[in-house]
């Protein structure tokens, strides 16, 4: 009977082999649930590192943006204005204090060169501009006198502000065309008021447009140049020979406008590009603009490690969680 209750008592043996434990992951909900309770237990850490981020992606975009505009704009301006224009002007002579002069024919001369499209001329005249005759002869301004050819102002691209420019009618006449920055300084607003040069009244036919590729003709009182030989004593030789060219042959020009002008002696003749300095400004914008870029870079990339950081040490504080 014993051996029968033991046998009644025997049961199976459980079943002792390892069960294989899968990981649970944080679903969508959970991830928003977790994200969302960090962010309102710690808000100011949340608006410091917001903040930080939008401080230089603010920065980054504005130095690109104002840098790159101000170079568009000098770009646009520079292709406006042209850089197919060349400005020839007596050089130095081969001996000290000679006194050289370009021929008076120098702008049918220049006219005459292959890919030449417009050619125009200014003389300086030893002259005094003033309001009247009342304004003693040394208060100049800083404004000079200078004969000008009918054709100077398209070679300049130049335009009038109010009135008219020299033409075959007026500039036999005792007429004057202003600069921009000359009747600023002479307190003319309009053209019909008159101006005192070399003890005569001149009338002020028009007042030009700023010309930033020629600021002495800004800076100038100019009279026609039949009326400067008449009636201010001109020689007839010009001072500047101005010309414009097809962009293709400007090199081209600028490389027989000396020996053209003087073929004796074109040591004499100093030609320049007054594009240049537009030109070199351009490429200043352009330097500084990749300056301020890298500096804005590495601004944010401080601002990125100073936020990666701190989202690294809000990880480390709850990591024995």
């Amino acid at each position: 009977m014993r051996g029968r209750r033991k046998q009644g008592r025997t049961s199976p043996e459980p079943d002792r082999r390892a069960v294989a434990l899968k990981p649970r992951r944080l679903g969508p909900r959970d991830v928003l649930h977790v994200g969302s309770a960090g962010l309102r237990s710690r808000p100011v850490r949340v608006v410091l590192s917001a903040l930080g981020i939008a401080i230089g992606i603010a920065t980054m975009i504005a130095v690109v943006g104002i840098s790159a505009s101000s170079q568009a704009q000098l770009l646009q301006r520079l292709e406006a204005l042209g850089t197919n224009m060349l400005v020839a002007e007596p050089g130095e002579g081969m001996f000290s204090g000679q006194e050289v002069k370009l021929p008076k024919d120098a702008v049918g001369m220049v006219g005459r060169i292959d890919g030449v499209e417009r050619a125009g001329a200014s003389g300086d005249l030893r002259h005094s501009v003033r309001r009247s005759q009342m304004i003693p002869e040394e208060e100049t301004g800083g404004i000079a006198v200078k004969a000008a050819t009918e054709g100077l102002l398209g070679v300049l691209r130049g335009t009038t502000a109010s009135g008219t420019w020299l033409n075959a009618a007026n500039g036999r006449y005792p007429a004057v065309v202003l600069g921009h920055v000359a009747a600023e300084r002479l307190g003319i607003d309009r053209p019909g008021r008159q101006v005192w040069i070399d003890d005569r009244y001149f009338t002020v036919v028009g007042i030009l447009a700023p010309l930033p590729l020629a600021p002495e003709v800004e800076r100038s009182a100019l009279v026609g140049w039949e009326s400067a030989q008449r009636l201010l004593g001109f020689d007839g030789h010009p001072t500047t020979v101005y010309e414009r060219s097809t962009d293709a042959s400007v090199r081209q020009v600028q490389r027989l406008l000396a020996p053209t002008i003087d073929p004796r002696n074109p040591q004499n003749v100093a030609v320049s590009d007054p594009s240049e300095a537009l030109k070199a400004k351009a490429a200043t914008e352009g330097a500084f603009s990749t300056l301020l870029l890298g500096l804005g870079g590495i601004a944010l990339l401080v601002g990125g490690v100073g936020v990666a950081n701190t989202m690294i040490i809000s990880v480390l504080e709850r990591r024995h969680e």
